[in-house]
């Protein structure tokens, strides 16, 4: 008996998926929440740093999605809301920051340290390989020719 009753309840409860209803959009615009959310995931959460505003859960990070939501219904392109956003924020905000006089060291700084450690490698196995490769004399060569027959010798 309840293994019946437990049968048709584990059904049962399997069942409730089909009766979920459809998600509702959470804003009264669809095409600028997706707007939004696109131009989201390129910037980043000023509490978090290592997530993107689109997906941070922190507070500051709801306001400048509303921010944002706001200045696309006054009409301002993504450029114009970046712009923004960088005014106010500087360029930390942007994950991708763009390529100038302060960020080049940001961008070129893997570029020069892979440059430097080829070049360091470079010259320290030019240096090794001058250094495993001793010139030895004929004298000594003739030496160790010897001590190696009387080592022979003797076993």
């Amino acid at each position: 008996m309840t293994l019946r009753f437990m049968t048709a309840l584990f059904c049962g409860f399997l069942s409730l998926p089909v009766f979920a209803a459809e998600a509702l959009p959470n804003a009264e615009d669809p095409a600028i929440e997706q707007r939004m959310n696109k131009l989201a995931e390129d910037l980043r959460c000023l509490v978090c740093q290592n997530e993107s505003l689109a997906g941070s859960r922190a507070d500051l990070a709801a306001d400048l999605r509303r921010e944002i939501r706001e200045q696309m219904h006054a009409g301002k392109s993504d450029k114009e809301v970046v712009a923004y956003l960088t005014n106010r924020y500087g360029d930390f905000v942007l994950y991708k920051p763009p390529f100038k006089p302060v960020t080049f060291l940001l961008w070129l700084g893997p570029v020069l340290f892979l440059a430097t450690g080829g070049i360091i490698w470079f010259f320290t196995l030019r240096r090794r390989r001058n250094l495993a490769t001793p010139q030895i004399s004929e004298a000594a060569r003739q030496q160790a020719a010897k001590l190696l027959a009387e080592e022979e010798d003797k076993q």
